[in-house]
């Protein structure tokens, strides 16, 4: 029976969770499915490692990462707060397998190169990650199929957020989830940063249950502080350095060329990278979908940087061979500036569409319940001994801070040809700084 535990524990060695428990044969033949081995071949943060070099960790271990903590907090509810213990805010246990489940499946649908295959081709991993779930041509499907007809429908609906369950859905996906969680921490190890690092142990130590989802005890205040603080920092310093983006922005404009080019020179394409035409001409099923991985792209640049297109080979080449754009912050008011300095690229032989990119990085580190947005968070509680509760940032001056201010970096992409002795383009650059 699936939902019996296995009479001997499955151990996964991890340098984050020290070890990761498969209580569950349901996990460990979702482990073992295709759709999730395909995981180990997509790296977590993509061209992260061009800046970071230790950074070559998968979406497959992060996956199981997500499954650990999950798996750590549903063993705290199930001995401490159980509905039998507390009917009314206690954790029901028969959801326990349905949230390990959907924490190791959450980011079933990454593709290559993730966010900037995303952006180029109008995919989406969270509705992907749902089809790989509910399509009965997938392995996944077939094994959650074995617990029950709807099982594949339910583990859906915890990663789209619509579970009829708050306390399954927050545990996956919140503003302090096993997600955020375990992508702060194994993130920090693979950079070689300190940025992300917090007291995971205290975090679990105070975790607790209501109705409308999860909460955390007075005493462990400082330590969800240290969490947002620690969120903060990472994206400030990893996510969104500039050179990170100098490359993702090289990786989003190669494939934008040879989108274009496409239409004009299908044979090549077909020749050279066949298993991105289905993208290219927009038919690409959920196979295709899973062809792809950050190896198989990788290949394609190879040939493309040997090919007959130049841009195209120069754009590989910039790629594989780490030469990224530069940049330069900019304002609104600077902002006027920058046809001026695409001109003065064009003149220097570099088409604007493929060399230059104004891009801006966003980032709110928390944010509390505001129901007049667009996108409604679900916002951190603070659990007292009494048994009220208060939202966190009107307990922490710290977190107030940062609170609903959005931070913002807005940065003008360019060749680094052009600092090498163009008067014109220097001269407007040091308007910039002034």
């Amino acid at each position: 029976m699936y939902t019996k535990k296995l009479i001997h524990e499955k151990m996964f060695r991890d340098p984050i969770h020290n070890y990761i428990k498969i209580e569950y044969p349901l996990i460990l033949d979702l482990i073992n499915s295709k759709e999730m081995q395909r995981l180990r071949r997509i790296r977590q943060l993509g061209t992260t490692s061009f800046t970071f070099h230790g950074a070559e960790h998968s979406r497959f271990t992060h996956s199981l990462g997500v499954y650990e903590i999950a798996r750590r907090i549903c063993e705290i509810f199930n001995q401490n707060y159980s509905q039998k213990m507390n009917p009314t805010n206690g954790w029901d246990s028969s959801e326990t397998l349905l949230t390990l489940t959907a924490a190791l499946l959450h980011d079933v649908g990454h593709g290559a190169y993730s966010h900037t295959f995303e952006k180029i081709f109008d995919t989406n991993h969270e509705q992907i990650t749902c089809k790989i779930i509910t399509s009965p041509q997938t392995e996944i499907f077939q094994i959650l199929s074995k617990i029950s007809a709807t099982f594949p429908e339910q583990v859906a609906q915890v990663i789209q957020k619509n579970y009829p369950n708050p306390q399954v859905t927050q545990i996956i996906s919140s503003q302090i989830d096993a997600d955020r969680m375990d992508y702060l921490l194994r993130d920090a190890y693979y950079t070689g940063t300190k940025y992300g690092t917090f007291d995971l142990s205290r975090i679990l130590r105070t975790i607790h249950p209501f109705k409308n989802g999860i909460a955390f005890k007075e005493s462990g205040m400082h330590a969800v502080e240290d969490y947002i603080v620690s969120r903060y920092q990472m994206y400030w310093q990893v996510y969104f350095h500039p050179t990170i983006r100098a490359m993702e922005i090289g990786l989003k404009n190669l494939l934008k060329l040879a989108h274009d080019l496409y239409p004009h020179d299908s044979k090549y394409f077909k020749k050279t990278s066949p298993a991105l035409i289905p993208f290219f001409e927009d038919t690409f099923q959920l196979k295709d979908y899973l062809d792809l991985d950050d190896g198989v792209l990788n290949t394609y640049f190879i040939e493309w940087e040997k090919g007959k297109h130049s841009t195209l080979s120069e754009l590989a080449g910039r790629f594989l061979n780490r030469h990224p754009l530069k940049s330069v912050s900019y304002t609104k008011d600077s902002k006027t500036l920058m046809n001026e300095l695409k001109k003065c690229i064009a003149d220097a032989g570099f088409d604007p569409l493929y060399y230059t990119e104004m891009n801006s990085s966003y980032d709110l580190p928390y944010d509390f319940y505001r129901p007049e947005t667009q996108e409604i968070r679900t916002q951190i509680e603070i659990l007292f001994a009494n048994g009220k509760m208060k939202e966190l940032s009107s307990l922490s001056p710290l977190v107030a801070a940062l609170a609903g201010n959005p931070q913002k970096d807005s940065r003008f992409y360019f060749p680094k040809e052009m600092l090498n002795g163009n008067q014109k383009f220097s001269e407007i650059l040091a308007k910039f700084a002034t």
